[in-house]
């Protein structure tokens, strides 16, 4: 169901989105100074041009440095991704095969936001992935032991 989906999302308007995150990052690499919003950007189109079955989920090494750029990223691009994700998602709600679309288009303003700091990963492996080590916080239930 999910690869359906996809293609789906691929034939109205995935494509064209993740063009628009190539052309950001593509920008923002040829600036020098914002290389991380380059690589943001890249992530973002790929997640953009293949979102059912992969979700987002925090770095746990991020650190104080990606908070910082997430502000600079919000304030001068984040917004307006976040506005133009919303008017995206309304054409694809008012038809019935286009509601999961609407919703994946929605599920991404999180990370168009705020996108430092993040990593896009399998649905199935989010809780793998990012697993402390045996021991490492014992004293929390949150993180399981191995």
């Amino acid at each position: 169901m999910r690869t359906l989906l996809n293609i789906i999302w691929l034939l109205f308007g995935g494509v064209w989105l993740a063009l628009g995150y190539v052309v950001a990052g593509i920008v923002c690499c040829i600036l020098i100074v914002t290389i991380p919003f380059g690589i943001a950007s890249f992530r973002i189109a790929g997640y953009a041009l293949w979102p059912f079955g992969r979700t987002v989920v925090d770095k746990p090494t991020s650190g104080a440095w990606s908070t910082i750029g997430n502000v600079i990223w919000l304030l001068v691009a984040g917004i307006w991704l976040a506005i133009s994700h919303v008017l995206t998602s309304i054409p694809m709600f008012l038809s019935i095969i286009g509601i999961p679309l609407g919703i994946a288009n929605l599920k991404m303003i999180p990370v168009s936001l705020l996108p430092l700091g993040k990593d896009i990963v399998p649905v199935d492996a989010r809780y793998q992935a990012y697993t402390p080590p045996a021991g490492q916080y014992p004293q929390n239930p949150q993180y399981p032991t191995r």
